[in-house]
């Protein structure tokens, strides 16, 4: 079947909440008016449960299908409510009021979609089981999976399941691509701050330059990725922020390097950590200064299970048809904090297509509001067609 016709009735009314989504975009954990925004629209749709709160400003919603008492699933279906720290340049009339920030990531499309999959859902009950809508905070920064997980969400509202939705501009307009096991890396942090002596510019012999062990390290780092690791398997590391000198006759005291290493083998996680601490020793000394190495372990690899994506997959069919579906369509470096959910649950991120326009992170960014429909059907599908859970499946079997 495509676009649930009920849910396309309401397409006008999902566009009318996205743009107004997208003219307050908020950071981080600090989704007061989104959250404020979204518990308004729940209540009017008449869900049996709302519960906010969780994790600052997140919100869980219960809806109960017919005969909900007597079992079924509780799928869990998550939005990301957050924006960017992006100063926005797409000159629409609905653009950011909140200066400096912007929904740069579709995230108001993603709140959209599930808004428009819980009006329906609560409308017709056509399921067995319950639905828990998760709206999520923090997805950009901080991790507000992890947050909501830690706080208690899986155990406390019974969810056997869950799955979640992202935008993706470039690909087919309203089509869908997924993996099973592997979707996206795990991504972590560095940070090394170099102190040397600085100087005259004109007499490098009375210092220790910061700047030459700076890019003495980030060269060398990039050998682990040549050098130390099987060329099959996946990684990278990224030096993105080198920040240091004040003038062009000045040597400074101090430089900082900044990166990200994307993995999705906990063991080449080692290696990579294992590896950069050596290097920023040897050069430090080599250099004749001192190096501090803060390695921040980031987001787990977004793993989905293989028979839920299977499923997140045959629906995505009925709703797209099968030529618009990828359903192995590999793995990639990005990196996305649902993995901390799938790693508690098992379950299935898609990506669904918005067709051509600017990338995601880019200041002219826009969610397509022709696709929501698609996905808030998907969503709804994905719920009437669910299966009795078996209550042991509480584990993500869907390994890379």
């Amino acid at each position: 079947m495509p676009v649930v016709n009920r849910i396309a009735d309401y397409a006008a009314d999902m566009a009318g909440w996205r743009q107004h989504l997208h003219t307050i975009p908020e950071l981080a954990l600090d989704c007061t008016e989104t959250a404020a925004f979204v518990a308004e629209r729940l209540r009017e749709f008449g869900v049996d449960e709302i519960h906010e709160g969780i994790a600052r400003t997140g919100i869980v919603a219960i809806i109960n299908g017919q005969a909900a008492e007597d079992g079924g699933p509780t799928l869990g279906l998550r939005a990301d409510m957050d924006g960017l720290p992006i100063t926005e340049a797409t000159g629409l009339e609905y653009t950011s009021r909140n200066k400096g920030q912007m929904h740069a990531c579709g995230h108001d499309g993603h709140t959209t979609m599930l808004l428009g999959a819980a009006r329906y859902l609560a409308e017709t009950r056509n399921f067995a089981g319950r639905v828990a809508l998760i709206f999520q905070p923090a997805e950009e920064a901080i991790g507000g999976a992890q947050v909501m997980v830690q706080e208690g969400i899986m155990d406390r509202f019974g969810i056997t399941e869950v799955y979640a939705l992202h935008n993706a501009p470039g690909f087919e307009a309203g089509g869908f691509y997924t993996n099973p096991g592997a979707i996206m890396a795990a991504v972590d942090t560095f940070h090394i701050n170099i102190q040397g002596v600085g100087g005259h510019g004109a007499m490098p012999q009375d210092t220790c330059d910061p700047v030459m062990a700076a890019c003495g390290i980030a060269q060398a780092i990039q050998t682990i990725v040549s050098r130390n690791h099987y060329a099959l398997d996946d990684l990278v590391v990224s030096v993105t922020q080198i920040h240091t000198g004040s003038a062009d006759n000045i040597i400074p005291d101090t430089a900082y390097i900044n990166g990200t290493v994307r993995t999705f083998d906990p063991k080449v996680q080692d290696m990579v950590m294992a590896r950069m601490k050596a290097i920023v020793a040897g050069q430090a000394a080599s250099y004749g200064v001192s190096a501090a190495l803060d390695y921040e372990v980031g987001y787990p690899a977004t793993i989905n299970d293989v028979a839920k994506a299977g499923f997140a997959t045959k629906i995505a069919r009925e709703v797209a048809g099968d030529s618009a579906v990828i359903a192995e369509a590999g793995r990639e470096m990005g990196a996305e904090d649902f993995s901390y959910m799938l790693n508690e649950r098992p379950g299935a991120y898609l990506f669904l297509g918005q067709g051509p326009g600017a990338g995601l992170h880019h200041p002219e960014y826009n969610f397509n509001d022709d696709v929501a429909p698609v996905g808030a059907s998907f969503f709804a599908r994905l719920v009437e067609t669910a299966q009795p859970a078996n209550p042991s499946e509480h584990t993500n079997k869907g390994a890379a």
